[in-house]
């Protein structure tokens, strides 16, 4: 799109000078192919966002929209949702894609309208309804599920794959899974969990761990140190932590937690 932004004439006898002609070209159109592996079914093609309202933070846009037929089959019906992304990577909004009759090697030009909570930058597109014949096509749906533990900082895995430490979320395809907990003081365990067929996004799990194998001790500060209490005199306290003796002001040290232990062996 060419926008002429300058002109200017001189009339009279001669014509003394033309000014420039600035040229503004629109962006390049965001393209994604669905799926994003295996055999290509259609293209959509995105052009800029045109702002057509705004309350506070919530705008309201049009974006330029293609769809096109790469299968060597008609798409009877699709329905696809459309997130919106800003900068910081963070979903600030969606809207959805509805492609029919589409045969094959043809495109559809149309226009998707989108609510958003600030400036979206970036797309992400899911399909959300698919015909029979598509459906094994599909990619596996995901569930994202926050994953929690008591206490938090517990290294989780998932079927054997360690993915972070708690709170930690996690996209989990449907299906049964294993979820493992472990933290340094406390005894590990495991969690069962399934993913149905109509859960969606947005749900939490949270394991407590077993009773500490260790002491602890609360600081005043607010920490938390566990270990093995060696000795408590009016001034310091003795700590054995990873096989190392740690000294502490009594001061520093709110209160003792201390677990049962098999008394020493004669």
């Amino acid at each position: 799109m060419y926008t002429l932004t300058q002109r200017i004439v001189f009339t009279g006898l001669t014509l003394i000078g033309l000014g420039a002609v600035a040229l503004a070209k629109e962006p390049p159109p965001q393209i994604m192919v669905w799926p994003p592996t295996g055999p290509s079914v259609v293209r959509f093609s995105f052009g800029r966002f045109k702002e057509v309202g705004s309350l506070g933070n919530q705008r309201s846009y049009l974006i330029d929209t293609s769809a096109e037929n790469l299968w060597g089959k008609k798409i009877s019906s699709a329905v696809f949702s459309l997130y919106l992304f800003d900068k910081g990577k963070a979903r600030i909004g969606e809207g959805w894609i509805s492609v029919s009759d589409l045969g094959p090697g043809q495109t559809a030009k149309f226009q998707t309208t989108v609510g958003a909570s600030g400036t979206p930058v970036a797309l992400e597109i899911a399909p959300r309804s698919l015909p029979l014949e598509l459906r094994p096509l599909a990619p596996p749906r995901t569930v994202s599920i926050t994953v929690n533990s008591v206490p938090q900082g517990a290294t989780v895995k998932i079927d054997g794959t360690e993915v972070g430490t708690t709170p930690k979320i996690a996209k989990l395809t449907e299906g049964k899974h294993t979820l493992e907990f472990q933290k340094e003081g406390f005894n590990s365990g495991t969690y069962p969990l399934e993913i149905g067929t109509d859960d969606a996004s947005g749900g939490s799990v949270s394991y407590e761990l077993g009773t500490s194998a260790h002491d602890t001790l609360e600081m005043r500060d607010g920490g938390v140190v566990t270990g093995d209490l060696e000795s408590i005199s009016a001034t310091d306290v003795i700590v054995r932590i990873a096989g190392k003796d740690q000294h502490f002001d009594r001061n520093q040290i709110k209160r003792v937690l201390l677990v049962e232990r098999d008394p020493p062996k004669p």
